[in-house]
């Protein structure tokens, strides 16, 4: 599976990643043929990147953190919340509980897994995708960190609901945001609605309230710094960032690639950012997600095939060279190979492509 441009997709391919409505509900299956007339769809849902499947990556197996049927039931459940929260209606989080449940179990179980962003965002589904890929990366941390059950569930829910004031009525009216408000607005009611649910620690509620407190003491909505800050803010504030930095939706002034993402991460360290979290963000990501194309120092062009726990900047790429009228040599044709760049020293990533 490889993930390319919508621009670069052609009737006849094969969808690589299923992709869902804000709802939960499937748009487009896995294993479906796209024709024309779905990807003039896609591309009015605001898509631009897809997964693809691909001939010459058939025995490439990508693995993720959770499961499809984890990541479409938080998306539900987060869904239903949400339109609870718009409309002033008491909010049932026992739907998010069991998804936290699970979220937390799968990635227990797959620690030494990279995280690969690979949802498709939608207009529609943007919210969600971005608040999932948030509780994700949260949540990998907290294992990373050694954090038990019940603190691996305490700041995956508050992850997940992390922008819920971004959405909430306020006194009966939907909250309207100023660009140079909305972090201080949307943090406190997001705050003020979690803290009032009995079955939610309060910690998670924080959560909400201090994920874009800085450690240099300029962040809001308190301009808390250092220890004044909980762990769990300081780790949702780094995930929270850089999933806005890689999101087409987003409000940032350009969409980074996450190597690039990753970069600025790093630049922020210690100002905005706890350094020690960056550092153990950083063990936790995949700087060139699997199924991306890059360009080695080589000159080759290859696609990402696997990741290197500990080595997120050296995956292994397989090269697919091109014949002299431009196709691809397929497998048969013994003209693929792979580069783990774990153990080739001498060669290096001069690029990311699309």
């Amino acid at each position: 599976m490889k993930y390319v441009s919508l621009e670069q997709v052609e009737p006849g391919d094969i969808l690589g990643r299923s992709i869902y409505t804000s709802d939960g509900l499937t748009l487009l299956q896995t294993d479906v043929q796209l024709t024309v007339g779905m990807i003039n769809k896609l591309r009015r849902f605001g898509v631009t990147m897809v997964s693809i499947k691909d001939p010459n990556l058939q025995d490439v197996k990508t693995e993720d953190v959770l499961t499809e049927t984890t990541r479409k039931d938080a998306i539900r459940n987060l869904s239903a919340a949400i339109q609870c929260a718009q409309t002033g209606k008491e909010m049932d989080v026992r739907g998010l509980q069991k998804s936290v449940n699970t979220i937390v179990d799968e990635t227990l179980r797959n620690r030494r897994v990279l995280l690969n962003l690979g949802e498709i965002r939608t207009n529609d589904n943007a919210l969600y995708i971005h608040s999932l890929n948030v509780c994700m990366m949260a949540t990998v941390m907290g294992v990373g960190l050694g954090y038990s059950q019940n603190q691996l569930k305490e700041l995956a829910i508050g992850a997940l609901l992390h922008d819920i004031g971004k959405v909430a009525t306020e006194e009966g009216e939907i909250s309207v945001y100023k660009q140079n408000s909305l972090e201080n607005h949307h943090t406190w009611t997001g705050f003020n609605l979690l803290r009032k649910k009995h079955e939610m620690s309060i910690v998670s509620a924080h959560i909400a309230l201090q994920h874009h407190e800085w450690v240099d003491g300029t962040g809001v909505p308190r301009g808390l710094s250092g220890g004044e800050i909980h762990d769990f803010g300081k780790i949702v504030a780094i995930c929270n960032a850089y999933d806005n930095l890689i999101s087409p939706f987003s409000e940032e002034e350009e969409t980074l690639q996450p190597f690039e993402a990753c970069e600025r991460i790093m630049g922020l360290a210690e100002k905005r950012f706890d350094h020690a979290m960056v550092v153990h963000f950083l063990r936790t990501i995949a700087m060139y997600p699997t199924g991306t194309s890059l360009k080695l120092s080589t000159g080759e062009v290859g696609i990402v095939i696997d990741q290197n726990r500990g080595l997120p900047s050296r995956p292994v790429v397989r090269i697919i060279r091109r014949d002299r009228a431009g196709g691809q040599v397929t497998s048969e044709d013994h003209d693929i190979r792979d580069i783990d760049l774990g153990e080739e020293a001498t060669i290096f990533i001069s690029g990311m492509l699309e």
